[in-house]
């Protein structure tokens, strides 16, 4: 079963939550970041990007960087725009998207059962991207960004968040994007009965946050090392997370964009990729519309793909459109065999619409492909099955904002 705890949350003081909360700080660039936070000091994408702080030029991950965003926090706390709740409790938090609402239970969760794989990841991290967070949960003594969970949906776990959302929230509010947050606080009796509730959870999978996770982790292996006498309920045991049921969480698509041909003419793309799928012009752009079809757009237009009986295959992995896509295409026609560092690749989330990939491709990349989403069993069974998705392989939305809700793991050992 999975060790989920109540904590001492730290959150903006009533009525700052639309003012504080911010998309994660991995969907920023560097310089995107820093026009996000102008005029906006309480956003909290000042703490978590701190270089936006300092002058262009700075070093992003000098000390300094990681003591600024420290002090911010340490500022924000002391001026009251940031409040911790005086005994441990349990969180609700809802996103509603284009009508559709999905509820998560904000909690602490074991690195224990981490490592012990009752939390069970789909992909790997790059050790480079931890170390960032790393040193930012490690100075700030505080996790700042919610690792999002996902869990086979349990009755009683429901019944009880239910009846949470019946009162009235501790916050409401509509980001710039038209996503609606709301949240609610469990404590009392009803935190010891959603403690109970949360025992009959078996697995959580991250849904997305791997380098978040991985880091809480290690930041919290770190700290077990430096102090010998550590009885595992030290706040750095645990790590902040968001778990919501499966049946209510959106994956979209995961599209891929090459920014050259790999020396090849339009005809000969076609031509090769007439081995693995039947390929068909499209006078629309093509969103495909099951598992098994793709749309592919060139200088010369859009075009629809059917991938061949023979192509698909029902392993966990394989008979995954992306890796179809990247075993049958990407690898042998363009020489992407490693997506994850190949600079020629890019990925674009599905939030940015089909007009993102013919914009890339009239921008002078050489050609783009739409996906068809990978659904929440695809991405049990990878993880049940403890394998690997191929990279970028799931695009969730909405995405959790940070700020809302922080959790403190003590001072320095």
């Amino acid at each position: 079963m999975a060790d989920l705890i109540p904590f001492k949350g730290i959150r903006p003081a009533e009525g700052l939550e639309a003012q504080t909360a911010a998309l994660p700080y991995d969907v920023y660039s560097r310089e995107e970041a820093r026009a996000q936070v102008q005029g906006r000091p309480l956003s909290f994408l000042n703490i978590d990007r701190p270089e936006t702080q300092f002058a262009p030029e700075q070093d992003m991950y000098a000390p300094e960087v990681y003591e600024k965003a420290s002090q911010m926090l340490r500022d924000r706390l002391a001026e009251g725009t940031f409040v911790q709740d005086e005994e441990p409790c349990y969180y609700v938090y809802e996103l509603t998207m284009n009508g559709k609402a999905q509820t998560g239970i904000v909690a602490c969760a074991s690195i224990d059962d981490y490592l012990e794989g009752v939390i069970k990841k789909h992909e790997n991290t790059r050790a480079a991207k931890e170390e960032d967070r790393i040193r930012h949960v490690d100075t700030c003594g505080m996790q700042t960004g919610p690792i999002f969970l996902a869990y086979r949906r349990d009755p009683s776990v429901s019944r009880i968040v239910k009846e949470a959302c019946a009162k009235a929230p501790a916050f409401d509010f509509t980001s710039e994007d038209g996503i609606r947050h709301r949240g609610w606080k469990i404590d009392g009796q009803e935190r010891d009965s959603l403690r109970e509730a949360l025992l009959s959870v078996k697995e959580l999978y991250i849904a997305d946050g791997h380098h978040r996770a991985a880091s809480a982790v290690r930041v919290g292996q770190m700290r077990r090392e430096r102090k010998p006498d550590y009885t595992g309920r030290e706040d750095f045991n645990y790590f902040l997370c968001v778990m919501f049921p499966d049946d209510e969480l959106t994956i979209l698509d995961y599209n891929r964009v090459l920014k050259d041909a790999n020396g090849h003419t339009e005809e000969e793309i076609l031509a090769f990729i007439e081995k693995t799928a039947k390929v068909t012009p499209s006078a629309e752009p093509v969103r495909p519309a099951h598992k098994g079809e793709a749309g592919l757009f060139l200088p010369s237009g859009w075009y629809r793909l059917e991938f061949l009986p023979d192509e698909l295959s029902a392993g966990p992995v394989d008979g995954l459109d992306v890796a179809v896509l990247q075993r049958r295409i990407l690898g042998p026609l363009f020489g992407i065999d490693d997506p994850r560092e190949d600079p020629r690749i890019d990925f674009v989330g599905g939030i940015r619409g089909l007009g993102e990939l013919e914009k890339r491709v009239r921008g002078g990349a050489a050609a783009a492909f739409s996906m068809y989403p990978t659904s929440i069993g695809e991405l049990f069974a990878v993880a049940d099955a403890g394998l690997l998705m191929p990279p970028k392989s799931t695009w969730f939305e909405p995405k959790l904002r940070s700020g809302l809700f922080l959790h403190a793991i003590g001072e320095e050992a």
